[in-house]
């Protein structure tokens, strides 16, 4: 029999996955007319997707409906997390793209998000302010971090301050986790 050990800091990336699959059982689980709120649950996850298979028309489409549709949606739980992942998303397409000042203001837009039960917990998705520090772009992920920091803060300010530290020195952090919750 195999035996399997976690570490604490497996745990946030576990529940993360658990929340997920979770999600997308019960979506199987509805009739052919979706709930809209599993409709909007479901954008979420499938623009960060359709980036990382390479669709980046696809991507960019279902980013911009979904921060779109988040505008009738500031009072469900999904709210936060579909703001962060979709200005993640087009942040990301921005730098593929050449167009760094377009990603910026979109790295910036997702720290703005007012947070949610899986950001206040697991923390800010940090790929694309990974990808703009190995382009040289330290100001705005100390500002993104800052920004960050009223929701993810309250538990993790040492980590913020660390991270924030080494971006000062010109070192890149190992992001660990955070550079995985949105499927990139």
């Amino acid at each position: 029999m195999r035996s399997f050990s976690f570490s604490p800091r497996s745990f946030p990336a576990i529940v993360f996955v658990l929340l997920a699959v979770a999600g997308m059982c019960a979506a199987q689980t509805r009739s052919d007319n979706p709930d809209p709120a599993e409709s909007f649950y479901l954008m979420t996850r499938a623009a960060p997707a359709a980036f990382t298979d390479g669709e980046t028309a696809k991507a960019g489409a279902l980013a911009e409906q979904l921060l779109k549709d988040a505008e009738s949606w500031k009072q469900n739980w999904n709210y936060g997390n579909a703001t962060h992942a979709a200005n993640i998303v087009l942040g990301r397409i921005a730098l593929k793209t050449g167009e760094t000042d377009e990603a910026k203001k979109f790295l910036l837009a997702a720290g703005k998000t007012p947070g949610s039960a899986q950001l206040n917990t697991f923390g800010p998705d940090m790929t694309l302010a990974k990808d703009l520090l190995e382009k040289g772009e330290r100001d705005v992920v100390i500002e993104y971090l800052a920004l960050c920091s009223k929701f993810w803060g309250k538990h993790h300010q040492a980590k913020i301050d660390n991270w924030t530290s080494e971006v000062k020195a010109g070192v890149i952090p190992h992001f660990g986790a955070n550079l995985k919750y949105l499927g990139f």
